[in-house]
């Protein structure tokens, strides 16, 4: 047993390599190689900016690591695209793709399909883009047993503003802040929306819902009644709230639109439902309160009568700030929610183009 052992020890030793000995050192490298070049997702731009009603394509093309080629030719490409949440942990199909199989999901359907302008591209082009479709993309292409992602965002040109409904200030549960903003031609905003409409001068002292379930509101002139007056500008955040239970404003968002947004010249002023009435015998419809801010940011429209819209408020915007007509600043100014049967007051209708 002895002298086996001693036989062992001996073949050991033998089998190491002399440290001088280069060549024999290098012999001993075993290189690990994977089956084939990598696949690589590139997105060319991490942002897009759209428009309510255009037409965007998200730009996706896949590579393998080291070759120009598309694709191995051993597995069939599959190309998905999907949206994510503002957490990253929830995907909402919209598009898959392999061979010639295709399939767009929900309000995708009969707007999107693939670019396809080389074999290695990707990209997602989405007509008709609406206000919902605003936010993070991601584009996955699958070949056997590989894949890789990349993310690209969807931003709309748009404006954020505040909303309450008649019944006055902190009315609304979260679904009812969604409705809300879908009744006045908006959808609910996002942080980032909000985020920038601040960054622009938004200054609201009223906590409103965003998209992601949150509560907040934008500062940029720290007074007492919010926050404090020696507290910093920003978006100050009340965290997440009972969608069912609690209850505040909310930050709507909505962008351009496909029709025509004017003040009803009439040679009296009106109540409420004469206002409706004026507006459909012009061939139009009252509008939104999304669109008189839509016209206001957008388009610069600028009027100093007050004027009904759907929700019963009574606005009116200025672009040029002016004597009598909001001196200080360029806004949408609220007269409030006047007696409908009652006050009279001017009309603005909104035409939509077929």
């Amino acid at each position: 047993m002895k002298s086996l052992l001693f036989l062992v020890l001996i073949s050991v030793c033998w089998a190491e390599p002399h440290p001088d000995n280069s060549s024999l050192e290098h012999e001993r490298i075993i290189h690990i190689q994977e089956n084939g070049p990598r696949l690589l997702v590139v997105a060319e731009q991490a942002k897009i900016f759209s428009h309510r009603g255009g037409n965007v394509t998200l730009p996706c093309k896949f590579y393998h690591e080291h070759t120009s080629a598309a694709g191995s030719g051993t597995h069939k490409i599959r190309v998905k695209w999907t949206k994510l949440t503002y957490d990253y942990l929830k995907e909402v199909d919209v598009f898959v793709a392999m061979g010639h199989h295709r399939k767009s999901y929900g309000s995708y359907q009969g707007r999107v399909s693939l670019r396809e302008s080389s074999e290695n591209d990707a990209s997602l082009v989405i007509t008709n883009v609406r206000l919902e479709d605003y936010g993070r993309y991601k584009c996955e292409v699958i070949e056997g047993l590989e894949d890789d992602t990349a993310v690209v965002t969807l931003n709309l040109e748009g404006v954020v503003f505040p909303y309450s409904p008649r019944l006055g200030r902190y009315n609304l549960n979260f679904h009812e802040a969604q409705r809300a903003c879908a009744e006045q031609d908006s959808v609910i905003a996002s942080f980032d929306q909000l985020y920038d409409a601040w960054r622009s001068g938004l200054d609201w002292c009223n906590a409103g819902w965003l998209s992601d379930g949150s509560v907040q509101y934008p500062i940029t002139k720290p007074r007492e009644p919010c926050g404090g007056k020696n507290t910093v500008p920003g978006v100050r955040n009340y965290g997440f709230w009972d969608k069912d239970k609690s209850r505040y404003d909310v930050f709507c968002f909505t962008s351009n639109f496909n029709g025509r947004f004017y003040y009803l010249i009439h040679p009296t002023k009106l109540t409420y439902e004469e206002a409706v009435q004026a507006c459909l015998k012009d061939g139009s419809q009252i509008a939104k309160v999304g669109q008189i801010f839509a016209a206001w940011k957008l388009l610069g429209y600028d009027r100093c009568d007050a004027g009904w819209l759907a929700d019963g408020s009574v606005r009116y915007p200025i672009s040029r700030p002016r004597k009598r007509c909001s001196p200080t600043e360029a806004a949408v100014r609220f007269v409030g929610f006047p007696d409908k049967k009652h006050k009279l007051y001017g009309v603005y209708c909104f035409r939509a183009y077929n």
